[in-house]
């Protein structure tokens, strides 16, 4: 089957399981062994968690990058554009490289329903199996285990922060959900977490299939120096000192230690220099991680959707200078905790604009004002609400004032419907 363009592949897929999430590996494995790819890449990372994938799939893709390895990532979900999900050295493949994938993916899938992110999974396994790669780099969508990320065997895996988000697939406790993520683990190879608390789940589990875990703060440790650079250090070796990273925030070195220690476990694969690697942490870049678009009105931009996420933008904007009023621009999805999001950020903001998200899942924004308010009683008296968010932006830039800041979060979609403007 062939299809004329991009859009149409997308509008395709959607069609072909009634479920858009529908965990659980038979399917998606059974197409790829059909596939026959026999990929000549070279080393593979997974990465799973709940909060700082995509910033880890960056800084291990800009570094590696920089130290002039040829690297494949794919994550999810895009921001602007579909080809985003699927990376060679940073930079999206374009239309026709994915439609040809596409086709590749349908020929072989015979009467199997695919989701979407499975047909775009297996799409990206395609791409990688002919660019050949030195290093592929794969973002888990969602949990570990039945993610369809995990019919590939990693050399590393790598777990970020985990918190509470989708319980209605991965578990309503960390214990559960940690047990999820745990599944990208392989027996004897090694594992990476750069969670400081990870749950006992997530340890009981590399003890039962004899992985070989490195944990923050115990394998691997890093201090900060000053306010531009910090060390690393692995296990009794001497430490090495680095410029931040570019991404803002503390909980980043987190995320940085935790690649650096991967690129550690594959230094018998990967010969990397340490300016390289100094410089991959310089030019890492995501939008829509805290991006400030400064002007008279600091705008920034974050995609923070759970309480974790929340915190560390609540931490963000307290050590970001601002003399006037915050106008919180706030979109989410309707499985999410909004009430804790909201409770998390009360301290950082002084007027909330609601809009609705006119997407699969997107919650109105009645149901967002009520949830906000639960989460933040004395807020009942600040809080507008606007049927798109589109017209909450809007509103809350005509209110802002030199010296104010808007800050607009609580969904991919949220950013990416106002972060274009700013470009």
């Amino acid at each position: 089957m062939r299809l004329d363009n991009l859009a149409d592949w997308l509008a395709y897929q959607e069609t072909l399981n009634v479920n858009a999430i529908e965990l659980g590996l038979e399917r998606v494995k059974a197409v790829y062994e059909r596939m026959q790819l026999a990929p000549q890449w070279g080393a593979v990372v997974t990465v799973a968690g709940t909060n700082g994938k995509g910033s880890c799939v960056a800084m291990l893709t800009s570094i590696l990058t920089q130290c002039g390895y040829r690297v494949g990532s794919y994550t999810s979900p895009h921001l602007f554009r579909y080809n985003e999900r699927i990376c060679i050295n940073g930079e999206p493949v374009d239309d026709d490289t994915l439609c040809t994938a596409f086709a590749r993916v349908e020929d072989s899938r015979g009467d199997i329903a695919l989701t979407y992110f499975e047909f775009g999974t297996l799409a990206a396994l395609v791409i990688f199996a002919q660019a050949s790669p030195d290093v592929v780099v794969l973002e888990v969508g969602l949990g570990g285990r039945l993610d369809a990320v995990n019919i590939i065997d990693p050399d590393v895996a790598l777990i970020t922060a985990l918190d509470i988000d989708h319980v209605d697939w991965l578990g309503e406790d960390r214990e559960q959900i940690g047990r999820e993520k745990a599944g990208i683990m392989r027996y004897g190879k090694p594992m990476v977490c750069v969670d400081p608390d990870p749950p006992e789940s997530l340890r009981a589990a590399a003890r039962e299939i004899k992985a070989k875990p490195y944990f923050i703060n115990q394998a691997f440790r890093h201090s900060k120096l000053d306010d531009s650079h910090w060390c690393w250090q692995w296990e009794d070796c001497a430490s090495v000192h680095y410029p931040n990273p570019s991404l803002v925030g503390d909980f980043q070195l987190h995320n940085a230690s935790g690649v650096l220690m991967v690129l550690q476990l594959l230094n018998n694969r990967l010969s990397l220099e340490q300016h390289c690697v100094a410089k991959g942490l310089e030019h890492t870049f995501i939008p829509g991680r805290f991006q400030v678009v400064p002007g008279a009105v600091n705008r920034v931009f974050d995609v923070a959707h759970n309480a974790q996420a929340a915190q560390a933008l609540a931490r963000n904007l307290s050590t970001m200078t601002c003399h006037g009023t915050t106008h919180a621009v706030i979109g989410m999805l309707k499985d999410k905790d909004i009430a804790a999001v909201a409770h998390t950020l009360q301290s950082v903001i002084d007027k909330w604009y609601v809009g609705g998200l006119n997407v699969a899942r997107g919650a109105g924004a009645d149901y967002v004002a009520e949830q906000v308010i639960q989460g933040v009683p004395h807020a009942s008296g600040s809080i507008q609400t606007f049927d798109c968010i589109k017209s909450a932006y809007e509103t809350a830039g005509q209110a802002a004032k030199p010296g104010d800041r808007i800050v607009v979060f609580g969904s991919f979609y949220t950013v990416a419907a106002l972060l274009p403007r700013q470009q």
